[in-house]
C-alpha cells in the first residue's frame, strides 16, 4: 500500500511540474502574441499613412499625366 501511495505521489508531482511548465509556456506565447499584434498594428498604421500620402500626391498630378 505504501509503494502505491509513493507511486501516486510521484505521478502527482510529475503532473504538477507539467502544469507549471505549460503555464510558463503559455505566458511566453501570450507575450509573443501581444508583441506580434502590436507590430501588426504599427505596420497597418504605416500602410494607411503611406496610402494617404500617395493619394494626396496623385491628386496633385495634373489629369493629363494620369492618362
Amino acid at each position: 500500500m505504501n509503494s502505491e501511495l509513493n507511486a501516486l505521489a510521484d505521478k502527482l508531482n510529475e503532473l504538477i511540474a507539467l502544469v507549471q511548465h505549460v503555464r510558463a509556456d503559455n505566458q511566453v506565447v501570450r507575450q509573443r502574441l501581444a508583441s506580434a499584434l502590436n507590430e501588426n498594428k504599427q505596420l497597418h498604421d504605416k500602410i494607411f499613412q503611406t496610402t494617404t500620402r500617395l493619394e494626396t500626391l496623385l491628386e496633385k498630378i495634373p489629369a493629363e499625366a494620369h492618362e
